[in-house]
């Protein structure tokens, strides 16, 4: 197997996936940038708050990816349904953190999810999402770091 045959050329997936993966990192961008140009101290809050509440909601849908791949087993592995769960588990106590460590959590669980489908969707015969899949979370979670720095 070569390596094209593991991680194809983002183009070769439907170009709505792309776009609107890439739409989906408005509000990571955005969030991060006002998080340092908004002093007033109760926008700021809110700002920040709203990045690490769009950082748990998609940490939530990552989640959620695996039982929707649960659901294609007649006997679905115990890992994907449990796995599901997790990354939801953590993002939501960190939302209820003060930003500067909740957004580092929500970051940090970014990149786990991203390595937990770096093994597992290769098993489940969805391996060629990895590729945007890398490219989405290395920017969410660059801006709950850049976000995080700016708290």
């Amino acid at each position: 197997m070569n390596a094209a045959t593991l991680a194809p050329a983002p183009q070769d997936l439907p170009v709505q996936a792309r776009r609107l993966g890439a739409a989906g990192l408005i509000p990571f961008v955005v969030g991060a940038l006002l998080v340092w140009l908004v002093r007033d101290p109760e926008a700021h809050g809110f700002v920040a708050a709203a990045l690490s509440a769009y950082a748990a909601l998609i940490l939530s849908f990552l989640g959620g990816i695996h039982w929707g791949l649960a659901f294609r087993h007649e006997q679905p592995p115990t890992a994907l349904l449990v796995w599901g769960v997790v990354p939801s588990l953590v993002a939501w106590p960190a939302v209820l953190m003060p930003a500067w460590s909740g957004l580092v959590i929500h970051g940090a669980l970014l990149l786990v999810c991203y390595a937990v489908d770096r093994r597992l969707y290769p098993a489940e015969g969805v391996a060629r999402w990895l590729t945007l899949r890398f490219r989405l979370s290395a920017v969410a979670a660059l801006c709950c770091f850049i976000g995080a720095a700016g708290t």
